[in-house]
């Protein structure tokens, strides 16, 4: 058992996360990646102008999802609707609602909140990937950061875009953005 485990942390300054990479980059900047926690957070910047395509969670059991606007601005699309967002704007993003986001001219950083996948058994393995968002209006295709691909469990980086948990081991990859 790690020796800080139990014991409540200051894990990141924001302003430091953000000063890592210009900020025309997007991608995750930051994940809550502490030995047995039962949340998964990660911050987020989208580009000015970038989108992550309309999304539904594709299982009942997936997660509702709390988003915290840092800073920048930009717009929650809720099916038909759009909402705008700003910095201090606390989203809830049910589970089985579709959502958008897209950032706005000084872009868009987020702190995303939800609870820790449990890790599956072999039974619960999905049989076939999970098609997640598109990042739209970054360039170079991937994103600049490929965390979402390491399995906190054994390190191995997944090759498919689209894998929710880990090959070699099962453990639930780190979650995406939305």
């Amino acid at each position: 058992m790690s020796p800080t485990r139990n014991v409540p942390q200051v894990l990141v300054q924001i302003d430091d996360c953000l000063a890592l990479v210009a900020a025309e980059r997007g991608g995750a900047l930051w994940r809550l990646a502490e030995a047995g926690r039962q949340l998964d957070a990660t911050v987020v910047r989208l580009p000015p102008g970038a989108a992550v395509e309309e999304y539904v969670e594709p299982h009942p059991s997936d997660l509702d999802v709390l988003l915290l606007v840092i800073e920048g601005t930009g717009w929650l699309g809720t099916g038909a609707s759009r909402r705008p967002m700003g910095a201090r704007s606390v989203v809830w993003l049910p589970r089985v609602a579709p959502r958008a986001l897209t950032a706005g001219p000084d872009g868009l950083v987020c702190l995303i909140v939800h609870q820790r996948r449990p890790a599956p058994t072999a039974k619960g393995l999905p049989s076939v990937p999970v098609p997640l968002p598109a990042l739209a209006g970054v360039e170079g295709g991937e994103g600049p950061c490929l965390l979402d691909r390491v399995c906190s469990a054994c390190g191995r980086v997944s090759i498919e875009s689209s894998a929710r948990y880990c090959s070699r081991c099962g453990e639930a990859l780190p979650s995406r953005a939305f």
